[in-house]
């Protein structure tokens, strides 16, 4: 067990960084990179997922979207057990749950359970990464977080690496349920980890947990979550569903609002916003939440259904967002100390340029395209990862770092399920609309099927030729729709970067006290 001060807390800018702060380091990188791996490889099968649970795009969406408001809704809890149970036996808690619901989401036996499964998954995972950020923040001192957050983001990175790499070989060999359980020993491992390394530091005086708070914040986060997700199958706001949906939400976020600013003891600590830092990083972590995910999910049904990669190809491809991250390692420690505000703007300024590149891609792009522009919106959010957890906390007190940290991955979590929720639907929409605005074309009358040169086995003339030109326009109807998801996630990376210039240098704030 790790030493600690008498009163079982030490303090980060007095004691001496020693084997105890190492050792939480460690800790937290191997629990981010089983949490990392995780998401990473379950995004690699969701075709073969599509094909198993005969779902459509926009459902089997569900595996990833519902998994991340899981998340979001119980991140904001990291907090109050932290205070309540301590470090230790939250972590060890998590671990313990993540680890059995991904078994079990191994064994989901149709789409309803393996979203109920993800949706387990996230809530006990979500302590795992604000936990661990906050545990480095609190621990650490000042001078210290840009090298910190560095190291820990290497943990961050290796997951997303492996995830897709040995997801993708794993589901070509066996199936996509090995996917779930080849992560299963990695929680076992941090299990045992954390249960040796980490002190019961952050328990105190519990505040009374406040279940009006929590309840209308996930009242509000699952209704939007569900309006999003069902919208554009239900005709949106002609659907009673949808309008229902969207009134829970309404009433949900003013009941949370409203009741945060006027209870004695609120869900989430308002006074946390009275941080300009902290305040813009919230919004920045939403805006970089929206560009954590959405290529992940994007690219594997359009290499795999678009241009037929097998598995082991597209996590390969995938992985190297991975790769990029690690690349902006060695630049990311020295940007940040010298200028934080530019290493952000820079960082969200490559994944606009990224994005706009995946939205010139063709129906016939390479390997090389793919790999690319990912490694470029991978160098992008490493570059823009570190600077702008360092500048949203470096005047907030060190006793508000953990709940901190949950309010902050709250706003990732939930901007991230909520930008995939609009790019499926911007790709269905595309999709659907250019089909039919191509099959316009498609008439005895067109001078162009008079051609077999031009027209090849398309024909109007026999069933075969009409269902070889019809699946070649969904095709070509699908590529577009990509690309207008594209379009939008480098726009929403562009419109991110002035953010970067509203925080207050940290090099000349003085610390909350």
């Amino acid at each position: 067990m790790v030493a600690s001060s008498p009163t079982g807390q030490f303090n980060a800018e007095t004691d001496p960084v020693g084997m105890r702060h190492w050792l939480i380091l460690a800790t937290v990188q191997i629990t981010t990179l089983t949490f990392g791996m995780t998401i990473t490889s379950a995004n690699v099968v969701l075709p073969q997922l599509k094909g198993a649970m005969s779902a459509t795009p926009d459902q089997i969406a569900w595996v990833v979207t519902f998994n991340l408001v899981a998340t979001a809704i119980a991140t904001p809890l990291t907090g109050w057990f932290a205070s309540t149970f301590g470090w230790r036996r939250l972590l060890f808690g998590s671990l313990t749950g993540f680890t059995i619901f991904t078994a079990l989401c191994g064994m989901a036996d149709s789409l309803e359970t393996l979203v109920l499964f993800r949706i387990g998954q996230g809530a006990m995972g979500a302590p795992l990464l604000p936990l661990g950020q906050g545990m480095i923040l609190a621990t650490f001192p000042r001078r210290l977080h840009p090298m910190a957050m560095m190291i820990w983001g290497i943990g961050g990175v290796i997951g997303p690496v492996m995830g897709p790499i040995m997801g993708g070989f794993v589901a070509e060999a066996l199936d996509w349920r090995w996917v779930f359980f080849m992560i299963v020993p990695f929680g076992l491992l941090s299990i045992v980890v954390a249960a040796i390394s980490v002190v019961d530091q952050g328990q105190g005086e519990p505040k009374k947990f406040d279940f009006i708070g929590f309840a209308s914040l996930a009242l509000a986060i699952g209704a939007t979550q569900l309006m999003l997700d069902r919208g554009s199958r239900l005709d949106w706001f002609e659907s009673p569903e949808i309008l229902l949906e969207g009134f829970i939400a309404a009433v949900g976020f003013y009941v949370f609002i409203v009741h945060t600013f006027t209870s004695e003891n609120p869900f989430l600590n308002p006074r946390l916003f009275l941080d300009r830092n902290f305040a813009l990083g919230c919004a920045t972590a939403f805006a970089m939440g929206w560009l954590s995910y959405t290529p992940l999910v994007m690219f594997p049904p359009l290499l795999q259904e678009l241009r037929g990669f097998p598995d082991s190809i597209v996590g390969s491809l995938i992985a190297a967002r991975g790769f990029g991250n690690w690349l902006s390692f060695f630049i990311v420690v020295q940007f940040t100390r010298k200028s934080p505000r530019m290493a952000l703007a820079i960082g969200l300024a490559c994944q606009a340029v990224a994005g706009w590149e995946m939205s010139k891609l063709g129906i016939n792009l390479t390997e090389f395209d793919v790999f690319w522009t990912n490694l470029l919106q991978g160098f992008g959010f490493g570059l823009a990862y570190t600077p702008m957890a360092v500048l949203a906390f470096a005047t907030l007190a060190p006793k508000l770092m953990v709940e901190g940290s949950a309010v902050f991955n709250l706003l990732r979590h939930f901007g991230s399920s909520v930008f995939i929720s609009i790019s499926v639907m911007v790709l269905v929409h595309s999709t659907a609309w250019n089909y039919s605005d191509m099959t316009a074309w498609v008439t005895p009358f067109n001078e162009l099927f008079r051609f077999p040169v031009v027209s090849g086995n398309w024909t109007v003339d026999t069933l075969s030729g009409l269902s070889a030109l019809s699946n070649e326009i969904k095709r070509q109807a699908q590529m577009i729709g990509y690309i207008n998801a594209f379009k939008l996630f480098g726009l929403a990376a562009a419109v991110a970067i002035p953010l970067s210039f509203l925080f207050a240098d940290p090099r000349r704030s003085v610390p909350g006290k």
